[in-house]
C-alpha cells in the first residue's frame, strides 16, 4: 500500500508550472511555484513545521502548550495544521486586513482567532504583533514562534524551497521572483540560490505602501500608506528580511496586483490572492526583458478559495474602486451597481401613461423600457413624457405605446464596459441581456465609479 502518515507529509516538493498565455510574445521561460499546493494551501505551511519541529527539539514547546502568533492568516494556518496534529492548542491574532476566509479556516482547524485595528500602529499595545506578544506572557505553557525574527522562518525555505527550485530547473534558474513580508520565503530561498550559482537574480515584489523598496535603495523608513493586498508588504524591517540577498525590489499597485491575481486564474487556471498577482506582475515584467536564456520562477504563495470574498468578489473590488474599464464586463457593473431597485423595471405598450409615470416615480427612474415578451419596442423618459403631458393633459390617459421615444440600445452581459460607457456619453440608459434575455438596464450613474 501507498499511503503518508499524516497530512504534513505532504508539505513541500511544490510542483513548477510554466506559464502559456500571459508571456505570449516572450523570448523567456517563466515558471509558478505552486504553493498552493500544500496541504495547508499556502507557502506559509513551511515554516509552520519547521518552527514548531525545531521549538520541540529546543524544549520551548511542551506537551499540552499553546501556540500564539502574530499573523495575516497564512502562517497561522500553517502552525494550527501542524499543532492539531501533534495536539496543541492555538491562539492567533490578525488584523481586520486578513479575508474572512482565513479566519474561518484557521477556527475549522480548532484555533481561536483574536482580530486587532489594522490602525494600530507598532508602537501601541492594541498593534495585533504586540497583542501576540501579551497573550504569550499572560497564557502559561505557551510559546510565541514570531515568524518576523525566527530563524526556522528562512531555514525552512534555505533547507527546501530554494533546493527544490534549482533541482526542478536543473540548475538553470536565473531569477526568482517572491514577495516580502516576514522575509522568509525570499531570504532562505535567496541564501540557497545564491550560494549555488550568485549570477541568479533575487526580486522582491511590494505593494506601494509598504517600506521595502525605500529602505532597501536609501536606508529611511517612510511612512507607511494603506493598501489592500494582504500577507506581504510592512510597515517595519523584519530581522529576517536578509536585503544583502535580494538585487531588487519593486512596487506594484492594488489595481495591477488583483488584475495579474485573476488573469492568472482566468487565463492560466491558476486560482490565487492578491500577493500572487502583484508577485506575477514583476515576474511578467521581468521575464518581456530577458531572452531566451532566461528562466523565471516565481511563488504563487496561496490558493483563491482564500480571498472569495475579496479580490474574487465582484462586489468588494466595487467597493474598493479596483474595478476598471480595461478589464471589467457589462455584467459585473450590472451586478454590482448600487442602486435600490429591481434589475429591470417596464411597462408594456399598451399600459396608460399615467401607470408609467407612478412607476417611474416609485423607483426615482429618469428612463424605462417599454418592453412587448422580451423585445424593446420603445421607451419612456422623464424629461419627453413631461413635456408631452405639460403640453396636453389627455396624454396621462393615453397609451404608452403613442407617446413612448425610440427602443433603448442593448448589450450583452459579456460585453466590454466600455461600450457601455461610449453609448452612455450620448444616451443616458442601455438595456442588459444575458442570453437573449433582457435583464435590465443601466444609467450613467451605474457606472460613474468605475475607475
Amino acid at each position: 500500500m501507498k499511503y503518508y502518515n499524516s497530512i504534513v507529509e505532504l508539505i513541500g516538493n511544490t510542483p513548477l508550472v510554466k506559464l502559456n498565455k500571459l508571456t505570449k510574445g516572450m523570448k523567456a521561460t517563466v515558471f509558478a511555484k505552486l504553493e498552493s499546493r500544500n496541504p495547508g494551501g499556502s507557502v506559509k505551511d513551511r515554516i509552520g513545521l519547521s518552527m514548531i519541529e525545531n521549538a520541540e527539539k529546543e524544549g520551548k514547546l511542551k506537551p499540552g502548550g499553546t501556540i500564539i502568533e502574530a499573523t495575516s492568516g497564512n502562517t497561522g494556518i500553517g502552525l494550527a495544521l501542524v499543532a492539531t496534529m501533534k495536539g496543541y492548542k492555538s491562539v492567533f491574532v490578525m488584523t481586520e486586513k486578513a479575508s474572512a476566509e482565513k479566519g474561518n479556516f484557521l477556527r475549522a482547524l480548532g484555533a481561536e482567532v483574536v482580530i486587532q485595528p489594522m490602525t494600530a500602529k507598532p508602537d501601541e499595545p492594541e498593534h495585533y504583533v504586540n497583542t501576540a506578544i501579551r497573550l504569550s506572557q499572560e497564557i502559561e505553557n505557551s510559546y510565541f514562534p514570531y515568524q518576523y525574527e525566527n530563524i526556522n522562518n528562512p531555514m525552512a525555505h534555505y533547507q527546501s524551497t530554494g533546493p527544490e527550485i534549482w533541482n526542478d530547473t536543473d540548475g538553470k534558474v536565473t531569477h526568482f521572483v517572491a514577495g516580502l513580508g516576514t522575509g522568509g520565503t525570499i531570504s532562505g530561498t535567496a541564501k540557497y540560490l545564491k550560494e549555488k550559482n550568485e549570477k541568479v537574480k533575487i526580486i522582491g515584489a511590494d505593494p506601494y505602501g509598504s517600506i521595502f523598496k525605500v529602505f532597501k535603495e536609501t536606508g529611511a523608513s517612510p511612512e507607511p500608506i494603506p493598501y489592500l493586498i494582504e500577507g506581504i508588504g510592512q510597515d517595519i524591517i523584519p530581522k529576517n528580511v536578509w536585503l544583502q540577498y535580494i538585487d531588487e525590489i519593486v512596487n506594484v499597485t492594488d489595481k495591477d496586483s488583483v488584475n495579474m491575481c485573476k488573469r492568472l486564474t482566468m487565463e492560466e487556471g491558476i486560482f490565487c490572492g492578491g500577493s500572487t498577482g502583484t508577485i506575477a506582475q514583476v515576474a511578467l515584467d521581468v521575464a518581456g526583458k530577458l531572452d531566451e536564456s532566461g528562466i523565471v520562477v516565481f511563488i504563487v504563495c496561496d490558493t483563491g478559495e482564500r480571498y472569495l470574498s475579496k479580490y474574487h468578489s465582484d462586489q468588494w473590488l466595487r467597493d474598493k474602486r479596483l474595478l476598471t474599464p480595461e478589464s471589467t464586463t457589462v455584467g459585473q457593473v450590472f451586478l454590482t451597481r448600487k442602486s435600490g431597485t429591481p434589475g429591470l423595471v417596464f411597462v408594456d405598450g399598451d399600459a396608460k401613461v399615467f401607470e408609467a409615470m407612478e412607476l417611474m416615480d416609485e423607483y426615482n427612474l429618469s428612463t424605462m423600457p417599454v418592453l412587448e415578451g422580451n423585445e424593446c419596442i420603445g421607451s419612456l423618459r422623464e424629461s419627453s413624457i413631461l413635456e408631452k403631458v405639460m403640453d396636453d393633459r389627455t396624454v396621462s390617459g393615453k397609451t404608452v405605446r403613442a407617446v413612448m421615444d425610440e427602443k433603448l440600445p442593448i448589450l450583452d452581459f459579456n460585453s466590454h464596459v466600455k461600450e457601455a460607457i461610449d453609448i452612455l456619453h450620448k444616451d443616458n440608459a442601455v438595456l442588459v441581456s444575458q442570453h437573449g434575455r433582457i435583464k435590465g438596464i443601466l444609467t450613467r450613474y451605474d457606472v460613474l465609479d468605475i475607475a
